[in-house]
């Protein structure tokens, strides 16, 4: 007999097999006994028939618990009233585990509830289907980036110094070596890697120390930083829409049920594998104050300032060319004007915000220093830095992508805690 997994039931029809699991859900009506059956694949309803299996191994079934972990024999069939869909005679039945009374039933919890119970609120369908999606969408950024020259290069996680301010850093103790950091971006790092490998990107952890409550702020989150030399801010604009409009496809693909377990509009996210607008920061402005906010030429966006902005578009929209003074130190200002920064921001349609952060990079040894001075920057920290500018410095961009905010989007996830396997957030470090 076979051992096979859910979602690969359809090419074993009329075959007797065996799968391994725990049970989702349990029912019964009298000589009929309907357990939903589940394996980290997929979920599968399982029919037991007391005349046909015997008395035996139909008690044996009513013994299952919510969660109780079993091992289960059958023959699969088309499912009677879902096009598509197999069920599974049940011929066997072997008991692993009796969980003891599954904490969380079907009533409602509060997020507090479901937060504490982290562990075990992962099973849920819904959650499971946002860690499939969470699969797919960080191997569509991969194999992207990997079919398109670019290459993996590992940043730190502890650093000496801040990337992006010295106001939201996690302190640690470093041996006699005083204080480290817990890295922020692995941004300047990845400028290293360029002048070796031309093109880069690391993805994992990073840290804010930021006391944000929204519910688009994490502590810790992953990130993918992409760096490139050779190319200058237009293309790298293009290069993060590419990029984007792969993942889209991919998570449509590949996650056709697990779309439908979160009841995402499927149709939207089609819809947003179209080109990009490009709207200056200036022009966006223009746009929000003909609206009647009250919004300055200085000044960053809100997450309300973002929906506005996208609110009739099916698709991403970038914001670029930004007032330098709200820009990092590091991002190459635009040559027909000094005060501009070529930097960009990509906004998410349906409300969900910026998904994406890039810029050129300046690449002039003596000016990036003048910046960092201005900065109070200590240059001795930074001299590795700023070396890269001394030896063969090219005109380089990059950009970084929020994997949890990206996945919020495919997903049609509202809360971000729901995109990470365990949410940090300022309140929360338990379980």
């Amino acid at each position: 007999m076979k051992d096979i997994f859910v979602k690969d039931i359809a090419q074993y029809e009329g075959e007797e097999v065996r799968l391994k699991g725990w049970v989702r859900n349990i029912r019964s009506s009298g000589k009929l006994l309907f357990i939903i059956f589940r394996d980290g694949t997929g979920d599968l309803q399982t029919v037991a028939f007391r005349p046909e299996i015997g008395d035996e191994i139909f008690e044996q079934a009513k013994r299952l618990t919510l969660e109780s972990s079993l091992i289960i024999t059958g023959i699969p069939k088309k499912h009677q009233k879902q096009e598509g869909k197999y069920e599974l005679a049940l011929t066997g039945v072997e008991i692993i585990q009796i969980a003891d009374e599954y904490p969380i039933g079907k009533k409602e919890h509060g997020p507090d509830f479901l937060l504490s119970n982290r562990h075990l609120w992962l099973r849920s369908s819904k959650q499971w289907a946002i860690l499939k999606i969470r699969h797919e969408v960080y191997y569509a950024i991969c194999d992207y980036l990997n079919d398109n020259g670019f290459s993996r290069f590992d940043s730190p996680i502890l650093t000496p110094n801040a990337c992006e301010g010295t106001t939201t850093l996690f302190e640690v103790e470093y041996f006699d070596e005083g204080m480290a950091y817990l890295s922020q971006s692995g941004q300047l790092y990845l400028e290293t890697g360029i002048m070796s490998l031309g093109r880069v990107y690391d993805f994992g952890p990073v840290f804010r120390a930021e006391r944000s409550k929204t519910r688009k702020h994490l502590t810790e989150f992953w990130m993918m930083d992409a760096e490139a030399a050779f190319v200058e801010h237009a293309e790298n604009m293009q290069i993060q829409e590419e990029l984007i409009r792969f993942v889209i496809r991919r998570v449509l693909e590949r996650c056709d049920s697990e779309l439908d377990i979160l009841e995402r509009d499927k149709d939207a996210l089609r819809a947003a594998d179209a080109p990009f607008p490009r709207m200056t920061h200036r022009e966006a402005v223009d746009f929000l104050r003909s609206k009647g906010s009250d919004i300055g030429y200085e000044s960053d966006f809100g997450a309300a300032d973002e929906v506005l902005l996208t609110e009739n578009s099916p698709v991403p929209l970038f914001i670029e060319k930004w007032p330098k003074n709200i820009k990092a130190f590091y991002m190459k200002h635009d040559p027909e004007d000094d005060n501009i920064a070529l930097g960009s921001d990509l906004i998410a349609p349906e409300g969900y915000g910026e998904i994406i952060g890039g810029s050129q990079r300046e690449d002039d040894h003596d000016v990036l220093k003048e910046r960092m001075i201005a900065e109070k920057m200590d240059l001795e920290q930074y001299q590795w830095f700023l070396d890269l500018r001394k030896y063969g410095s090219v005109p380089h961009s990059g950009f970084g992508i929020g994997l949890e905010r990206l996945i919020s989007w495919m997903s049609g996830t509202r809360h971000i805690r729901e995109t990470i396997p365990f949410p940090r957030m300022i309140y929360r470090i338990y379980p």
